[in-house]
């Protein structure tokens, strides 16, 4: 038996409430993950380092340790005070990040990152947790649509403001600059964020054993699962390295390619993040398959306009392009995780999520950009840098086609497997 989630207890401002706290920390989390992605000029400068060895530090670096600790750290978030834990995260990870930037050599610079990734690893499971019980099941797409857009919010804080500082003092400057505030921030969660829980008994915890087996025996989940590892593998295997693309490739100086990146993966972002919830919590009410149905369709009709992307020369292009693509891939995650919610029940939530992160991460973050990154050095040699990583991309975006299958397939068996 499930228990029931917690969403009736709490009032329409309390649930605004969290809903703002969790937007706000959802900003810090990206723009400090996103960072170093539009600051790999000036570090591949300093430190001489190849596209392989950036590749290692933009995945399997933060990867290891947001993998491995995202299990435990969910699974004491569904035993404890959410707040507490996620107020813990962000201290971890702004001083991690900080770290970052007073680096003197590449060594250092990749165990910051490691320490950043074992900051960030409990606090999306735990923010989403915290929605999935607060708002009820026919609300939640929109709700976690609205969450999701903070990482638009924060990829525009780290993509536009990250050159700007890195540019007139220094990629160092940078990263203490936009981590900072993150210390302010462990103050306003402690203060200001409820813990749903806290209005009715606490669900009882199964063992981790039991929550695997359950999750494991749904079709739904693990095609979702492997559905999100090839997402990620394309989210930070190829979309890390635009930056560097339209340097490289088109003569951009680092502030103007983070500030197309940034400004188009802002608007699109936002608008695709917001649009997909509202339209999935309207049609998967009537058919749960919508959850991942939708997904499945942005993803299929962002292939073309991501290929044209890498073969365009005219700058309108590029902007139009990367609006569109911005706005299908941002789309396509609210609906996922509103289905994820939808089969895992209320007793395993973050562990649901955790689970899901630990094999997005450590395969899809972890090897993504390792891989491109290899792949780019090794096409750059007799064509240049520029076309290396051209060429290097458009193999990278063949996976939005097993993506979107898996995503379609796991939609066919939400009907059966629901636990709302």
């Amino acid at each position: 038996m499930t228990t029931p989630p917690p969403a009736t207890n709490l009032t329409k401002a309390q649930r605004s409430r969290l809903l703002a706290v969790l937007f706000v920390v959802g900003v810090l989390n990206y723009a400090d993950r996103t960072l170093l992605s539009v600051l790999l000029e000036p570090i591949k400068a300093e430190f001489k380092a190849s596209d392989t060895t950036l590749g290692l530090l933009t995945g399997v670096a933060f990867a290891l340790f947001y993998a491995t600790l995202g299990v435990p750290v969910a699974r004491l978030s569904d035993r404890v005070n959410r707040p507490r834990i996620i107020a813990a995260m962000i201290a971890v990870w702004s001083v991690m990040s900080i770290m970052c930037g007073l680096a003197t050599t590449f060594w250092q610079l990749a165990l910051a990152r490691i320490g950043v990734g074992a900051g960030e690893a409990g606090a999306v499971p735990a923010s989403q947790g915290l929605i999935a019980d607060a708002y009820p099941p026919e609300e939640r797409a929109k709700a976690l649509s609205i969450y999701m857009m903070s990482s638009t919010i924060g990829l525009l804080v780290a993509t536009v403001c990250g050159p700007w500082i890195a540019e007139n003092y220094s990629w160092r400057a940078a990263f203490i600059a936009i981590s900072a505030p993150g210390l302010i921030i462990v103050g306003i969660v402690l203060l200001f964020l409820d813990e749903p829980r806290s209005h009715v008994a606490a669900a009882s915890i199964e063992p981790f054993g039991n929550s695997l087996r359950l999750l494991w025996r749904k079709a739904s989940y693990r095609w979702m699962v492997i559905g999100v590892i090839l997402y990620f593998v394309l989210a930070y295997g190829a979309f890390v390295f635009f930056p560097s693309y339209l340097v490289r490739t088109h003569g951009l100086s680092l502030t103007q390619a983070g500030a197309i990146f940034g400004i188009t993966n802002a608007v699109g972002g936002l608008v695709g993040t917001y649009l997909s919830g509202v339209v999935a919590s309207r049609l998967a009410p009537k058919d749960p398959r919508w959850f991942l149905r939708l997904p499945s369709l942005f993803l299929w009709a962002c292939l073309p306009v991501l290929v044209s992307f890498l073969t365009t020369t005219n700058i309108y292009g590029l902007w139009v392009t990367l609006l569109l693509a911005s706005a299908l891939t941002g789309g396509a995650l609210p609906p996922i995780f509103a289905a994820l919610h939808y089969v895992c029940g209320s007793q395993r939530r973050a562990t649901a999520v955790a689970i899901m992160f630990f094999f997005a991460n450590l395969i899809g973050l972890g090897l993504g950009p390792v891989l491109t990154g290899a792949a780019s050095d090794f096409l750059a040699v007799g064509r240049g840098q520029g076309e290396g990583l051209r060429i290097a991309l458009l193999a990278t975006l063949s996976l939005f086609v097993p993506c979107a299958l898996a995503l379609w397939h796991a939609g066919n068996r939400l009907p059966h497997e629901g636990e709302s």
